[in-house]
């Protein structure tokens, strides 16, 4: 285990951009906390869903899961990891040969391409290990934000708070934060919760996000319905057609 590393929180934004970021009511940490002990609550040891056994396996898996659902990515990562089984070994792999193996994840080449040219960023700069920094993350080939913070999460102890389109539908839904920019919900996000909640408050929006929250949601089995801005909405506001369709079919 490395020494402990300070943690830093995303960088504050203008003004102006964190407010476009949250709710017009007024989120404190106190009603974060309530809105994500609820979702712990729902969704108990939230986690990722990908499987891997080391930072270097989710860090493949995480680029493989663009488009892509987890359960394919499970499907496809043990052969690949049988035959490349690290950096060292990845690195020396040509993109046309990646290609088969990762196809059935879609964008095949793309990712052949990212996964080829991450391997050997990681060989070159970081001796073939994945370093625990945003900012070496990121440059790497195939490497935003979001996969970043997956791997620096639930594989190196960073926290960090993912954010895909289910964080982005969930917590605007419920009222959190009013933005479709990732990064600034990001930081809207980090600032309600203390940063040891971040990777499992993002988990439990995923995972909400998935099971109930779906774009049409099941608003009956959910437990935030009363602190719900979109189901508040919804009740004052829609038809009764409107209405039926957010029931469970």
């Amino acid at each position: 285990m490395s020494p402990t590393r300070r943690v830093r929180t995303p960088a504050a934004r203008p003004t102006r951009a964190r407010q476009r970021a949250t709710t017009a009511a007024a989120v404190t940490p106190a009603r974060a906390a309530s809105i994500f002990d609820r979702l712990d609550a729902m969704h108990p040891n939230a986690t990722t869903e990908l499987n891997f056994r080391t930072p270097f396996e989710l860090l493949v898996a995480t680029i493989l899961s663009a488009q892509c659902t987890d359960v394919r990515v499970n499907a496809v990562t043990p052969g690949l990891f049988e035959r490349y089984p690290d950096a060292q070994a990845l690195a020396l792999a040509e993109p046309s040969e990646l290609e088969p193996i990762v196809q059935p994840t879609g964008f095949f080449r793309m990712k052949s391409r990212a996964l080829s040219g991450m391997a050997r960023a990681l060989v070159e700069r970081h001796n073939g290990e994945v370093p625990a920094s945003m900012d070496a993350l990121v440059v790497l080939p195939g490497v935003g934000r979001k996969t970043a913070n997956v791997v620096l999460g639930h594989a190196l102890g960073v926290p960090g708070l993912p954010v895909d389109r289910h964080v982005l539908r969930v917590a605007g839904r419920i009222g959190l934060v009013h933005s479709d920019d990732p990064e600034r919900v990001e930081a809207a996000l980090c600032a309600l919760l203390p940063p040891d909640r971040w990777t499992r408050a993002s988990d439990a929006l995923i995972l909400h996000g998935r099971r109930i929250c779906k774009p049409t949601p099941i608003c009956d089995r959910c437990h935030l319905r009363d602190d719900c801005a979109w189901y508040k909405a919804l009740g004052a506001k829609a038809s009764p057609r409107t209405k039926r369709a957010a029931r469970p079919q």
